[in-house]
């Protein structure tokens, strides 16, 4: 079996479920190139946990953890299976790491929004993986790095969130505006750092000062792409696409990152 390429994608609002735009037919496309994997491992912004845990139920819920949307919104179903036995493999790769195997959680919207563009079947079992809040950037990259050897098991690893991701900064009405001058820095230095495979940069994201502290005012969104980084193999290629900034202060970069 081939090794995995790896995916960060930057999710934004949870109404991209239901759009058809360049941005989900580019998601569509990556997913087309990866090729379908034995099962998905997905850290997603939107679950954030005291210590690591993983989901390990047979058919996860779709989790709709939003507010004031269409009703259409709250009527989407993402009904893949999950994967016991890969949550119990996750648990024995980042031993002697305490995992808990969770049986409530399911597949939240950082995960389904995207998915339902790339692997629109629901036919590959998806599982996903608790940012414990409690360890530092640093950690959660290790974490990635234990993680590696699924990638030569058939198992695609992805992270969602957003490089940048300022709510409250948003231009709710100019989704294509200019981006603020710190958005823009902050998006364009991680994604240098990428490209060159300088990993600490990322992981030191705060040295880049203000631009750092309004970019990533809450660190949730940003935390899924370390797990991405730490499943990285030295001289592997990273491409992005899709790559802007929209509403002046959300990032919708993606990043695939794989051996060709």
């Amino acid at each position: 079996m081939s090794r995995l390429p790896i995916v960060f994608f930057g999710h934004g609002s949870p109404m991209i479920a239901l759009e058809k735009s360049d941005v989900t037919k580019t998601w569509n496309e990556m997913a087309t190139r990866i090729g379908k994997p034995r099962a998905i491992l997905c850290i997603s912004a939107h679950w954030q946990t005291r210590g690591t845990a993983v989901t390990a139920m047979a058919q996860p819920r779709t989790i709709h953890d939003f507010g004031a949307f269409p009703q259409a919104l709250f009527d989407v179903q993402y009904p893949a299976p999950g994967d016991p036995e890969l949550a119990a493999r996750v648990k024995e790769l980042l031993a002697p790491m305490p995992v808990g195997l969770d049986a409530n959680w399911g597949l939240d919207h950082g995960t389904w929004s995207v998915l339902v563009h790339a692997y629109p079947e629901a036919d590959v079992p998806v599982i996903q993986l608790g940012m414990d809040i409690a360890k530092t950037p640093a950690e959660h990259w290790l974490v990635g790095r234990m993680l590696r050897p699924l990638r030569d098991e058939g198992v695609l690893i992805m992270g969602t969130g957003n490089i940048v991701h300022n709510l409250p900064a948003m231009d709710w009405a100019n989704p294509a505006a200019a981006p603020y001058p710190w958005a823009e820095q902050f998006n364009t230095a991680m994604c240098q750092a990428i490209a060159g495979d300088d990993p600490r940069t990322v992981i030191d994201y705060e040295a880049l000062g203000e631009a750092a502290r309004l970019s990533v005012p809450s660190s949730d969104h940003f935390l899924p792409l370390l797990y991405v980084l730490g499943a990285r193999h030295e001289g592997e290629n990273a491409r992005f696409d899709p790559h802007f900034i929209q509403h002046k202060s959300l990032s919708m970069t993606s990043v695939l990152i794989d051996e060709a």
